[in-house]
């Protein structure tokens, strides 16, 4: 142990650990947080690349789905389109909630890198499929895989918190979900750019090359070789699970003794004689910050189908005759204003208000916004671009807002030893829920199509006013009994 610097190195501790074990990783990375008590840049920035690539193929799918679904000739009517791009939707979550759990499970196992990197080459494999696609079930089932495989999102979380002291948990997680920002930007660029080359680049590319053939190709490729780029550089990721057994201090010699972290002492000793003694699924506040986060994952997934959709469709059915690019430039601000939100706007919110009281008015705002969608169908541009714009990142940020408290919570409710399960729990409902999103927000979107004039509640609004039901609920479970909030984060 260092002398001087090690007692320097632990403002959150009553007392610094006594025994570092050899050969431990997670003790390794303890020891050189307690070296470095800064902010840890390089591994923040790791951790945000690798999550970055890993929501790209979700994010990239949003601009260039009612082409290829309309492409892929399984829609008979224009009207259908939205019923059949929900289920593709849906095949990647849907494999995800399936083994979020076991991704979890076995990341407190073997550690966190190993998934990391499964999940990485997973991703390069079967998004490249995916471009390929020339059959609807082809498409259905590589998504299907790119989610099963994946398993890297609830272990990212935990290892976020690992990699760093107490003090910068929240700004590790909220990078994080700044990673997904940034995917929204690049993904959606990549997809309303780069889908259906040969219309948008026909000096470049010819009908007859590959990418005349596969038309949403190149989009998949380009995101696969940014997967196999981050996929080498994992050969440099640290591990931080600790791999020796940690007994109670009253079976231990004094000269063997290590203090297990995790926020603190008091925190330690809160898990230890709760959540070993209890299962997660019991932990009440885990429980309830995962259904916050459910919730809200929902919302976004089911808003972020109906969008496009809307957007890209005719207006005589209450859209906006919006392009493929169009909708890429307007998810490309808003993942840029989100990255913004997240880094310098929303830390101070939050040191404001309180995690729950901004995430209130986060929710308050949203279901304001979600009543001026359909009015915007009758703007003209350069107005209607401007509203569109302003109306998406408002809501986005929002919906951010939210989920970085839930990502808190989660992380404040259990130990470290199980913080990969825990969140692999909070994937596989999550999961759960943003399978069910796409999936009925596509047959809602269908049948809105179907009774766009309806004399009361036209499709489109209805549509919207679907989400707004959803938020309220989102709204109501941030109060008690609904929420409960773990002792450690109730000062926030």
């Amino acid at each position: 142990m260092a002398g001087g610097e090690g007692e320097a190195a632990w403002p959150l501790l009553d007392e610094k650990p006594d025994v570092y074990f050899d050969g431990c990783p997670g003790c390794a990375m303890e020891r050189r947080k307690a070296e470095n008590p800064g902010i840890p840049y390089g591994l923040f920035f790791h951790t945000w690349i690798i999550n970055l690539v890993t929501c790209l193929p979700v994010s990239s799918l949003f601009p260039f789905l009612y082409f290829m679904i309309r492409d892929l000739g399984i829609a008979k009517k224009v009207e259908d389109i939205g019923f059949y791009a929900g289920f593709v939707g849906a095949s990647y979550m849907l494999g995800r909630a399936l083994t979020s759990i076991f991704w979890g499970i076995l990341a407190d196992r073997i550690g966190r890198k190993p998934i990391i990197v499964i999940t990485t080459l997973s991703s390069l494999v079967f998004n490249t499929l995916f471009g390929l696609s020339v059959h609807y079930w082809m498409a259905i089932s590589t998504r299907f895989l790119l989610g099963f495989l994946n398993g890297s999102l609830g272990t990212i979380r935990a290892y976020a918190v690992e990699v760093c002291r107490p003090e910068h948990h929240a700004i590790g997680l909220s990078l994080v979900n700044t990673s997904w920002a940034i995917a929204l930007i690049i993904g959606p660029a990549i997809g309303g750019y780069f889908a259906q080359p040969t219309e948008k680049f026909p000096n470049l590319f010819s009908t007859d090359s590959l990418f005349g053939r596969f038309p949403y190709f190149l989009p998949c490729l380009f995101i696969s070789i940014i997967c196999f780029v981050v996929l080498i550089s994992c050969i440099w990721l640290p591990e931080t699970l600790h791999t020796h057994k940690v007994h109670n201090k009253e079976d231990q010699h004094p000269e063997s003794l290590i203090t297990y972290l995790s926020d603190s002492k008091e925190f330690d000793k809160q898990c230890s004689t709760s959540t070993k003694n209890k299962g997660l699924l019991t932990n009440w506040p885990l429980m309830s910050s995962i259904i916050l986060f459910c919730i809200t994952c929902f919302d976004d997934m089911a808003y972020s189908e109906i969008f496009s959709l809307w957007a890209e469709s005719d207006k005589k059915y209450g859209g906006l005759s919006f392009s493929s690019e169009d909708v890429g430039n307007v998810l490309v601000v808003t993942g840029a204003s989100i990255l913004l939100y997240q880094t310098f706007i929303y830390p101070h919110i939050a040191q404001v208000l309180g995690l729950i009281n901004s995430s209130r008015v986060a929710t308050i705002l949203s279901m304001v916004l979600l009543f001026t969608y359909p009015p915007m169908a009758y703007l003209s541009r350069p107005w209607l671009s401007i509203v569109v714009n302003v109306a998406s990142v408002l809501k986005s940020c929002s919906v951010a807002t939210v989920v970085t408290c839930s990502f808190i919570l989660q992380n404040n409710s259990v130990p470290q030893d199980q913080r990969a399960t825990a969140n692999g729990i909070a994937t596989t409902l999550m999961s759960l829920f943003k399978a069910f999103a796409p999936a009925g927000a596509g047959i809602v979107f269908s049948w809105a199509q179907k009774h766009q004039h309806a004399s009361i509640f036209p499709g489109d609004q209805m549509v919207f006013f679907l989400l707004d039901v959803v938020v309220l609920f989102e709204l109501i479970w941030t109060f008690k009994p609904f929420l409960d909030i773990p002792k450690q984060t109730s000062s926030s």
